[in-house]
């Protein structure tokens, strides 16, 4: 049976929609395949690693009829990939293996039997579904997931908070020494629910997620659903379906510090460019940067185990209090490089306090950063 029968790029783009969450080595080997099933003339493509899966159907020619099998995943790429995009493959079953063809090249590929994949089993009790545009939650993501922790024994940090409550959906992601909050409006309103999304889900919807284009299938709007243990994303032609972290996450609403007495707006990208300078001279250990405020100037400053220095001027809008201050560098520029504004604000109570930084043109963004003792 011809399996499919399409284009090069056809064909790798739709294995490429689904094998991001394909580890390379696995206790089961089924799991570094992917299932191919065939109905009628629709071929479904499907990946899991036990907490995630990804599903997505295309039209890709070959014959008409039922058929399922699973292949290595990450071979049928690579081999795709070493074809010209507009040469066109085809896919043959035969026996245990699969053919790939595209020209005067031939591979044969060893299968494992479909009905051996485990597929992840979908929670029953969904709650409501609610959708956003892709571009809106592909931006509410870029501008937290910087701050999720790595590998903390706080499993519960490790994922980003989603709230849908009312009219808004909330993402906040911490690691404990900083905290980054998005917010959009939604449409339609909806009854509160609380989800911990896990590091490994994040990363992939940033992967998937068109951030509005001129197809206007970069525009369709993503449906989510949540369930007491899992998450369940639709999205152009996709199916996302994840587990979720079980635990309780901080906070938030307490971490972020409120009644500043000092504010200061100036421009993201001078500030970052001055931030990535001093940086070149931290210790590789604390990225300690030091920031004075004073009427009209910021100095920001940075030394090493060397005893090495850089010290950076900008003219700032400023007439309050002299306040020095030390913060991890990589923390500031994390937040700064993933924002696309002209201008940032930053409020200061004094040198032992957070610092909030928001954007004046978007209300919905916050991000605390702790102070470091210098």
């Amino acid at each position: 049976m011809i399996v499919l029968k399409a284009t090069q790029d056809k064909v790798l783009s739709a294995l490429q929609a689904v094998a991001g969450i394909v580890e390379r080595r696995h206790t089961l080997p089924i799991l570094a395949n992917v299932l191919i099933r065939k109905s009628g003339g629709m071929l479904e493509l499907t990946t899991s690693d036990l907490e995630i899966q990804v599903r997505t159907s295309a039209e890709l020619g070959g014959d008409e009829g039922n058929f399922s099998t699973t292949v290595g995943a990450r071979k049928l790429i690579d081999i795709l990939r070493s074809m010209p995009a507009d040469q066109t493959v085809s896919l043959t079953a035969n026996a245990s293996k699969l053919t790939l063809q595209g020209g005067k090249s031939r591979f044969t590929l060893q299968t494992l039997p479909a009905d051996d994949f485990p597929l992840v089993q979908e929670a029953a009790d969904f709650g409501p579904a609610f959708s956003v545009p892709q571009k809106t939650l592909k931006a509410l993501i870029n501008q937290v997931h910087f701050a999720m922790a790595v590998h903390d024994i706080r499993y519960y940090l490790n994922g980003i908070l989603f709230v849908a409550e009312g009219k808004s959906l909330t993402l906040v992601a911490t690691d404990g020494h900083r905290l980054a909050l998005a917010q959009a409006q939604l449409e339609t309103e909806i009854p509160k629910q609380e989800v911990i999304l896990p590091r490994k889900t994040v990363l992939e919807l940033m992967r998937l997620l068109k951030d509005g284009g001129k197809n206007e299938e970069d525009d369709q709007p993503i449906e989510m659903r949540f369930a007491g243990n899992q998450a369940k994303f639709s999205f152009s032609g996709m199916e996302f379906v994840t587990k979720l972290v079980e635990g309780k996450f901080p906070d938030y609403n307490r971490v972020i510090p409120k009644n500043h007495k000092f504010n200061v707006t100036l421009g993201r990208a001078p500030l970052l460019a001055s931030l990535q300078r001093a940086a070149i001279l931290t210790s590789e250990k604390f990225k300690a940067v030091r920031l004075s405020f004073e009427p009209g100037l910021l100095s920001i400053a940075s030394s090493n185990a060397e005893q090495e220095e850089a010290k950076e001027e900008i003219e700032i809008d400023y007439g309050g209090d002299v306040i020095e201050t030390g913060f991890n560098v990589t923390y500031l520029m994390d937040a700064l490089q993933n924002m696309s504004q002209d201008m940032v604000s930053i409020d200061l109570n004094d040198s032992a306090a957070s610092a909030l930084i928001t954007i004046p043109e978007q209300t919905g963004f916050k991000y605390v950063v702790m102070p470091m003792r210098i």
